[in-house]
This record gives structure tokens, sequence and C-alpha cells, in this order.
């Protein structure tokens, strides 16, 4: 059976980066507008037309797109922030929590997650929910990533070599990422997050430190490494690296999962201390973005979860 699939706002970074992954496979029938895709009745005729709809838009022209459909059997996975906090929408990360996967298999609406909160929730989620982390804990999470995840203003700035080489934001610490990260992890007080662009085009570290003697359990390094490898024990595309692997490290490459759907978590610290760095690694515009929002597609058609993905 060949499904068909409308990808408005294919132009931009993540549009562009979903229809390379999706227009080679047999198995999905792409419909594109070429010309056409400022055309409100051409749009219109496509949202409705198509078995899933994947939105690479801006809020408030994803919320507009989102009132053009009319066909209850169209699927919508939308990329944008708009719907990340909706209670109406299942939020779509699939490693997040048991039965998630299912969640998003049987829903025909879903938000696809931030790139930094897949980071941040990937790792402090299990935490909280083992009593690890208390949810009234204040956390901290710092990042930084590639200047793709920016949009093409970011990108013509970087790579023409005007930008610096590193540029902390985010500084008024209101982020349009704190409410996601907050919610999803089941934190009770907002994150504080404090983001950056390097001088590179893509890949991210997102990272959570924590003072293990201050946390009411004392945890040690061994108890947090084994919360977040059971929880992705069975998982294809998120991993929690052995701790042996993790001590022998010098440093991490941000760029190190570029083009993949992977994520990989480490627990840095040592094992007498009373210290841990949490680092996330991924691709901003793989599992951060369009290679999630393929997986989404996968399970809400249906299909294996991985297929087309590496």
């Amino acid at each position: 059976m060949t499904h068909t699939i409308f990808i408005d706002g294919e132009a931009g970074t993540t549009g562009l980066e979903i229809r390379e992954r999706l227009e080679a496979r047999g198995d999905l029938a792409l419909i594109l507008l070429g010309d056409r895709r400022r055309d409100v009745a051409a749009r219109r005729e496509a949202l409705n037309e198509a078995d899933a709809v994947i939105l690479c838009l801006p809020d408030e022209a994803a919320k507009e797109a989102v009132s053009m459909i009319e066909n209850p059997a169209v699927r919508v996975i939308d990329a944008s922030t708009a719907y990340r906090v909706d209670p109406a929408w299942t939020y779509g990360f699939a490693e997040m929590a048991p039965g998630q996967r299912e969640q998003i298999a049987e829903a025909t609406r879903v938000s696809n997650p931030g790139c930094y909160p897949t980071g941040f929730i990937g790792l402090v989620r299990p935490l909280v929910s083992a009593g690890i982390i208390p949810a009234g804990w204040p956390v901290t999470v710092n990042a930084v990533s590639g200047y793709s995840g920016g949009g093409k203003a970011m990108i013509a700035e970087f790579e023409s070599g005007q930008a610096e080489a590193y540029r902390a934001y985010g500084l008024s610490l209101k982020h349009k990422h704190v409410p996601e990260m907050t919610k999803h992890t089941g934190l009770e007080r907002p994150v504080l997050f404090a983001p950056a662009v390097g001088a590179y085009r893509q890949g991210m570290l997102v990272e959570v430190p924590l003072q293990l003697a201050a946390l009411p359990s004392s945890p040690s390094v061994e108890v947090v490494h084994g919360a977040l490898a059971e929880a992705y024990a069975d998982c294809r595309f998120v991993e929690a690296a052995e701790l042996e692997e993790t001590e022998a490290m010098t440093g991490i490459d941000p760029e190190g999962l570029n083009g993949t759907n992977k994520m990989r978590l480490h627990v840095f610290g040592d094992r007498a201390g009373e210290q841990v760095r949490l680092v996330a690694l991924l691709d901003n515009l793989g599992k951060g973005a369009s290679g999630a929002a393929v997986q989404n597609l996968n399970l809400m058609l249906g299909l294996d979860e991985g297929t087309g993905l590496t």
C-alpha cells in the first residue's frame, strides 16, 4: 500500500531534510506543489487529500494550516512549537515513556519535539520518574547546537563568516522550549535553560549538571546511569553509553551522530565523587527534527519505526 504525504513547508531546513528521507521510499508518494506552494487553494487541497501531513512552518502558520484541514482521516505531524504542550496533541518522542509509541501510532495529531527538549527530556525524565530528581528540584540545562537549527537567516550569517565562533542566546530566560522541557519531564518548576550556537552546521550537545550529594537520595553515579540504561534498554535509537566507555573519553564531538536518528546519553562523573554531568549527543536535524518526524510518521502509518532511518 502506498501512502500519500504532504510536507507543508518543504523549502525550509527541516522540510528539506524530511523530503530527502522520504522521496526515495517506494511505500510513500509525496504531494509536491513546486511553484504553487504559496497558493492557498493548492495547499488546502493537498492538506485534505494526503494520508498524512507534516507541517514545517512557523507557529502561527502551522495553526492556520491545521485550521484548513477538514478531512478527519488526515493525520498531522507538526514540527513547530505550537502544540507541544497542548493536551489535545500527542507528544512525538517515542522513547519518552512506556506506551508512548502506542499513543503516537493511534494519534491523528502529533507534535514533533524540539531538538533541545529531546536531549533534555531524554536525560531527565527517567530520573524524575525514578525519584532520583524530585519534581520540585531546580534543574539547569546547558546546550550548544549547530547553526542549522536557527533557520535561513542564521545559516546565511554563519556561512558568510560574519558570525562569532560561539554565541550564547536566550538571555532573557524566556526561551520557547522551556514549557515543553518542564512539562514532559514531570518537573514542577521552570527549567533554567542556557542555549548556545556554535560555528558548525549541525549536531548538538545537551548537558545537565547535577550535585548528587545535594539530592535527597544522594544517588551514586552508578544509580543515575542505571536509571537511564534501564529506561532505554529496548530502544533502537536512544541508548545510554556504558560507564566504562564514558570514563575513557576526554571529549565529546557534537557532530558525532550527524545524519542519524540516534541519541546517545552519557553520565560523566567520578564514581567516588558527588557530581555528574549528564550529556545527550544528537543531530539537531535528525533525532532533533526530521528524523523524529519520519519515525513518528512510520508509527502513525503502522510501519516499522525505523523505515528510512539510520
